[in-house]
């Protein structure tokens, strides 16, 4: 077990006997298709020496957000919640406070949608979404980017119109690391590292990479992009458990991301895997 302190900042948990998970479907998908709760996680986590989780959202209904907040009052290990809302909605500034009321509702650090199943590729430019952007970065909460890379340029210009808020961009805004072809993504990410108000997960790549055959070797490209990019003081790591037990076990995920980190100083490593996700999420 290391000694260092080490946050997971990105994890889910899903019981599918309280709802179905519609994500999950195709035979590629099905390993996950059962239920993953923190019981499930904590042993994993604590065997690998992380201290701390942020649990992220998995499904846009209003439902979870709430069941997640009482989760994290109630287990240990979970220090903040990535939450879903709706931001078109009319009094969307109302529901993130009755959010922060509810039970656990202090556990609530960031807010996310399923931007990748959006057919619009500027759906975060929409004014209805700016609206609610900036109800989130009212709240002082900050902002999940689940998108592919198509995408990306619109994060550039949602992250440039609302400098006061602080967007996270999660699993390297999943690069095509299996087909090895880092553009145009590579350029996209550097375009959204250049702004001042972003950061980036280091996680969700070994499902991006073959999920048979992947080295980390075949992630070193890609996390080498981001860490020039962002530095290690916007950068953290992310398990993406469990969908990331579709190519790795937890502990592999951990080594890889220690493997790719290796050459950097203890301070810059410090960073990554604690102190960015401790600040921006304020845990």
């Amino acid at each position: 077990m290391t000694e260092r302190t080490t946050v997971d900042a990105h994890h889910h948990v899903w019981d599918l006997s309280v709802r179905d998970q519609d994500w999950i479907t195709g035979c590629e998908l099905q390993p996950i298709r059962r239920n993953f709760t923190t019981a499930d996680l904590e042993p994993e986590a604590r065997a690998a020496g992380v201290d701390r989780t942020v649990l992220v959202q998995t499904v846009t209904v209003p439902e979870e957000t709430p069941e997640f907040l009482a989760l994290a009052e109630e287990t240990e290990l979970i220090g903040g919640v990535v939450g879903w809302t709706d931001l078109t909605r009319p009094d969307v500034t109302d529901e993130l406070a009755r959010l922060r009321e509810l039970p656990g509702g202090a556990y609530l650090r960031g807010i996310r949608h399923q931007v990748q199943g959006e057919p619009d590729p500027e759906w975060l430019l929409r004014p209805d979404v700016r609206r609610g952007l900036d109800a989130v970065a009212r709240a002082g909460l900050v902002y999940d980017l689940v998108v592919v890379p198509h995408q990306l340029p619109a994060c550039v210009k949602a992250a440039a119109d609302h400098p006061g808020l602080t967007f996270v961009l999660d699993h390297l805004g999943k690069p095509p690391i299996a087909s090895g072809t880092p553009e145009p993504w590579a350029g996209a990410v550097r375009a959204l590292a250049e702004l001042p108000n972003t950061v980036c997960k280091l996680s969700g790549m070994v499902t991006e990479a073959d999920h048979a055959t992947w080295s980390v070797d075949d992630l070193r490209p890609y996390a080498a992009t981001v860490l020039e990019a962002f530095g290690p003081s916007r950068l953290m790591f992310g398990s993406d458990w469990p969908v990331c037990t579709l190519a790795a076990t937890y502990a592999e995920v951990l080594g890889a991301a220690d493997a790719l980190t290796a050459e950097l100083s203890g301070s810059e490593r410090a960073e990554i895997f604690a102190a960015t996700a401790t600040r921006v999420y304020a845990l």
